[in-house]
């Protein structure tokens, strides 16, 4: 009995030490799962990182991943989740020395853009929309809808500018500048970033800092994005700048909110501020914390 088991055993190693060797030969060992290429999408707008972060540090501590692509349909969202995405591409990249591709769908502005600019990559398509490098703050003005009604706002603060950007008043010529030159400071970042990450000359990158978007094939022709392709593309290039032979094995993480989540959300005050044509946008409840 302890024979047979023994040989069969010796059977089985021998097996799995031809399959192996076989797979190795034929540069097939990424199909076997040995060397994948994860896909995180980021969709709408970007009002929270903190999914996006742990896909990407789940990613980077997977041995069997070997490069990332980030699928990008956004109109761009909050300065703060934008630069944090940002920071955790980077993070991945010269730490864990993983390469990251960026796919651009039909829309990847301003904030979108600002996440692009992090990888090492960037593939959209010659119809994509792209650029919108610029800031924009909103502030609704109802004071005159207020006094028609009869509604006063009485205000107690410690500080003079406790109240900026208060939409039950006039914006007093203190109060925007103020908000101009905070403004003014992060779109310098936004510039500062495209520059470095596209090893672009920075006083290029003003000249089209001006909130305008550009096609894929204007992008190209700027330096803003590397090659005309789709995702399959970008895919390709992730596994070929990893070092993957044949075709890359793609993984993903499918998640899907709760519809009344997705319908609470749509319908929550903090994105009447954010406009989805709007630039990297800046709400009234960033600035006020």
């Amino acid at each position: 009995m302890k024979r047979t088991w023994l040989i069969v055993s010796l059977a089985v190693f021998v097996s799995l030490l031809v399959l192996f060797s076989l797979a190795f030969s034929l540069g097939r060992w990424e199909q076997l799962g040995g060397s994948k290429v994860a896909l995180i999408t980021v969709e709408g707008a970007i009002l929270d990182s903190r999914e996006v972060i742990e896909q990407l540090e789940k990613y980077r501590m997977n041995p069997s991943v070997k490069a990332i692509v980030i699928r990008i349909n956004s109109p761009g969202g909050g300065v703060a989740p934008s630069q944090e995405i940002h920071e955790e591409i980077l993070k991945s990249r010269r730490v864990n020395k993983i390469p990251i591709v960026t796919s651009v769908g039909s829309l990847a502005a301003s904030g979108g853009y600002y996440i692009a600019s992090a990888t090492d990559l960037i593939v959209a398509n010659p119809g994509s929309i792209t650029g919108s490098i610029g800031v924009l703050l909103q502030v609704p003005n109802i004071s005159g809808l207020l006094q028609k009604i009869g509604v006063k706002s009485v205000v107690v603060k410690s500080g003079q500018h406790k109240d900026l950007a208060s939409p039950t008043r006039e914006m007093t010529d203190s109060e925007r500048r103020i908000l101009q030159s905070m403004l003014d400071d992060v779109h310098n970042q936004f510039i500062d970033v495209v520059a470095e990450g596209r090893k672009i000359d920075r006083k290029k990158v003003e000249a089209i800092a001006d909130g305008r978007i550009f096609s894929g094939r204007e992008a190209q022709s700027l330096g803003l994005v590397d090659q005309l392709g789709n995702l399959q593309d970008a895919i390709d290039q992730a596994g070929t700048l990893a070092g993957i032979r044949g075709k890359p094995t793609v993984i993903q993480e499918r998640k899907r909110r709760p519809f009344l989540l997705d319908l609470v959300r749509g319908l929550s005050p903090l994105d009447i501020n954010l406009p989805i044509h709007s630039p990297l946008t800046l709400s009234v409840n960033y600035l006020l914390g």
